[in-house]
């Protein structure tokens, strides 16, 4: 598992298919970990794409940290990820809270985002949105649990589920997490989104508390577009390969080459 210190802070990543013509970097939600990809979209969009997954601060096998945890600084270290993997320009893709990080990237560096995808980012000040964030992290863990278990035949340990169970008590009791996102309360309101230049793609569930929210950025960004994807908040685990084949679709427009239905 490559561990690799970006800004003095050691951050776990994967990259999948290395040689492709353009990269896809994806930010997880709060509370979970990069696998919310690895297992099931990652590999489809790397038929076409260079994937870069990673853990956020204190999440998964990243380092822990108590503080830093609001969208000013969490799409700092999107960008000195980019950096240290020597990531001139990528597409991205967000989920939930890493959908409002990878907004706060796009523009704050749009020189630096190709195309944005926003899966279910939730408005921060909304608080059933906020509490869907803390059901999300239950269901996320029961998911994660699964698919390593079919992936790798084997069932998860009971010393790994301890130390997962200890890396969601330190965020939820001992960072400023909850404060931060808290903090972030105003964004979507106090941010020009008609200033963003990438064009996105809004991935939302039908029956989604969260759907508003993507119904108001589909009317604020002016290169949007509004996907409904069977499901709730929790459509990356409900369906995911129409999720990857939806995102190749939009993102095949930037490529030289068009994606046939054999390509990769």
């Amino acid at each position: 598992m490559p561990i690799i210190t970006v800004d003095n802070k050691k951050v776990h990543i994967q990259e999948l298919n290395k040689g492709a013509e353009q990269t896809v970097v994806m930010i997880h939600g709060m509370f979970s970990n990069l696998s919310i990809y690895y297992f099931n979209i990652a590999p489809i969009l790397a038929k076409h794409f260079h994937v870069v997954m990673f853990d956020l601060k204190s999440h998964g096998m990243s380092e822990r940290f108590t503080d830093g945890y609001d969208l000013e600084n969490m799409s700092s270290d999107v960008l000195a990820l980019m950096d240290a993997l020597h990531i001139e320009k990528a597409h991205l893709v967000g989920y939930s809270f890493g959908g409002l990080i990878a907004l706060k990237t796009a523009l704050k560096a749009p020189n630096r985002v190709e195309q944005l995808v926003v899966i279910e980012a939730p408005d921060p000040q909304d608080e059933k949105a906020r509490n869907i964030i803390d059901e999300y992290s239950k269901e996320f863990l029961e998911h994660y649990v699964a698919n390593f278990t079919d992936t790798t035949k084997v069932q998860m340990g009971k010393r790994q589920m301890e130390k997962n169970h200890r890396m969601y008590e330190f965020l939820f009791n001992q960072t400023s997490i909850k404060a931060d996102m808290i903090k972030e309360k105003h964004f979507l309101t106090e941010v020009n989104l008609s200033q963003l230049e990438a064009s996105t793609l809004l991935l939302y569930g039908s029956d989604s508390n969260c759907r508003p929210t993507g119904e108001s950025l589909n009317a604020q960004i002016e290169q949007a577009e509004l996907e409904l994807i069977p499901g709730d908040h929790n459509i990356p685990i409900q369906e995911p390969a129409l999720i990857a084949e939806t995102i190749i679709h939009f993102l095949s427009q930037s490529l030289s080459t068009p994606l046939t239905q054999n390509h990769g």
